[in-house]
């Protein structure tokens, strides 16, 4: 079965964006991003070197001919300094594909949500390629895809804390109303995660610390594939409704009495 999952016209067979922060070295970064399958990679141009050749350079050792390189805006808490970012990134010859992130504060790390549109509308007018970092708000939402962002990445939780998704609801909401993909991005903590935002309809999801911190990252991004994997084909399949009481699993007909 051909399922793919499309972003400003191009497909891609994996539904997991994996970041780069947090391994222990560059080489871990590149075995755990293999084992995950995914074609898309998150890049914090502010933290790791994508645009000094001078430096150790993660490009050299992942292929930008085998992975799309998506670099994003952590670290930045004003939509002047996220702007400035995304430039500087396309500048490197990375793409105008860009993860837009503008932090409210250090303890949540929860976005600063008009900074960000304010920044996607510069962005946009620009022609990148926009996927903001919002919270899980479906008015936030439908205004980032009115700017003419290609895609909306609410959170699952705050960035780090592994809670999972908190607020199922809101994101279904999102869901039903988007015209463009649905990203669930930050908070994922384990494979079952993933698989729910997944069952949920959610047509990717973005995560860096449930894989880069777990014990054991290259098993951890084998299970998140897996997760993922499963958690689209049961939505596809589409699962039987919750009910009250049981409901026999034998026919009724033909019973002996």
């Amino acid at each position: 079965m051909e399922d793919f999952f499309e972003i400003a016209g191009n497909k891609y067979r994996s539904r997991l964006i994996v970041g780069t922060g947090k391994y222990k070295n560059f080489e871990e970064t590149r075995r755990a991003i293999e084992v995950s399958g995914a074609e898309i990679v998150t890049v914090a141009v502010r933290r790791v070197n994508i645009t000094d050749p001078n430096k150790e350079n993660l490009l050299d050792y992942l292929d930008p001919k085998k992975f799309t390189i998506l670099p994003n805006t952590a670290g930045c808490y004003n939509a002047e300094d996220a702007v400035r970012t995304c430039r500087l990134a396309r500048e490197a010859g990375v793409g105008k594909l860009v993860k837009l992130e503008v932090i409210g504060d250090d303890k949540t790390l929860f976005p600063d949500v008009p900074a960000t549109i304010e920044a996607a509308k510069i962005l946009v007018k620009e022609g990148f390629v926009v996927l903001p970092y919002i919270n899980d708000d479906p008015i936030t939402a439908k205004r980032l895809e009115e700017i003419g962002c290609a895609a909306v990445m609410p959170l699952a939780a705050p960035i780090g804390s592994g809670l999972g998704i908190r607020n199922p609801y809101n994101i279904r909401i999102i869901l039903e109303q988007a015209k463009v993909p649905v990203i669930v991005d930050a908070g994922v903590g384990t494979a079952s995660d993933a698989a729910m935002a997944m069952e949920l309809g959610c047509h990717g999801v973005l995560m860096n610390t449930a894989i880069a911190s777990a014990k054991d990252p290259i098993l951890m991004a084998e299970a998140m594939r897996l997760g993922i994997e499963a958690g689209r084909k049961a939505y596809l399949a589409g699962r039987i409704p919750k009910k009250l009481y049981a409901t026999a699993s034998s026919p009724l007909e033909g019973v002996l009495s």
